[in-house]
């Protein structure tokens, strides 16, 4: 079953089943229409992990680290499937990132790998939307990464036995394909991200954790449509707002 959190038509907040074209909930459906789609949970964090896949890696000069890279979005990034994402006005690159996310059931602290994956709720779609310019220049890329809708995620969460372990994962833009690997390509697989962001922090229920982004990022322009598509999940899609 696919779950999905919905702003119902009198304005409540709803976690029912999705069926692509409608929503149900309590005995009542709803088309898709009617409601308004919310990112699949409510995280007090996103852990992001930097260069987990070799060719993305590559294309931005650097090696797969020795150790996950990890860095933070905060809960101000969040922008929903069927949302017009507002991105910062005023600059040269603003890049897509399709990931695998990671959304947290159970606490975890201190998990070992052959644990961790009692600790997950599901996958869902994510966009790591950059912010090259001041990425560039900083480093601990709050500016490049943790503005504003700089995360989409969504639309739903599927549980973890609905997405298999080389799910396909392709971002297209306006319908153009232009990111496409698959799971199996992390150079950190989940349990392993898991087992080495627990060591230093605690991952609460509805925490997410973005796996890293495959090879074939690139800029984004006013008016483009994003659509990021994970094999089990489904298919994530917004457009983009640059201000002049």
């Amino acid at each position: 079953m696919h779950t999905v959190r919905f702003r119902d038509p009198a304005g409540s907040v709803r976690e029912g089943e999705w069926h692509g074209d409608s929503v149900s909930f309590g005995g009542a459906t709803y088309d898709i229409d009617d409601v308004d789609v919310l990112p699949p949970s409510e995280p007090t964090k996103i852990v992001c992990v930097g260069r987990n896949y070799a060719d993305h890696a590559a294309e931005m000069d650097n090696e797969i680290p020795d150790r996950p890279l990890l860095f933070l979005k905060p809960p101000n990034t969040l922008s929903a499937h069927g949302d017009t994402v507002t991105l910062p006005a005023g600059k040269d690159r603003l890049d897509h990132e399709a990931e695998i996310a990671v959304v947290i059931g159970e606490a975890a602290r201190n998990v070992d790998a052959a644990d961790a994956m009692d600790h997950v709720a599901g996958f869902t779609c994510l966009n790591d939307l950059s912010n090259r310019d001041d990425q560039r220049r900083e480093t601990n890329w709050v500016r490049g990464k943790a503005f504003d809708n700089a995360a989409p995620m969504g639309p739903v969460l599927a549980t973890p036995d609905e997405v298999p372990d080389d799910a396909d994962i392709e971002l297209r833009v306006n319908g153009e394909t232009r990111q496409s690997s698959s799971r199996d390509h992390l150079a950190f697989d989940v349990p392993t991200l898991i087992e080495e962001i627990t060591t230093y922090m605690t991952l609460e229920p509805g925490d997410v954790i973005a796996t890293g982004t495959p090879g074939g990022v690139g800029p984004l322009e006013d008016g483009d449509t994003v659509e990021v598509e994970l094999a089990g999940v489904g298919t994530l899609e917004h457009d983009v707002r640059i201000p002049e």
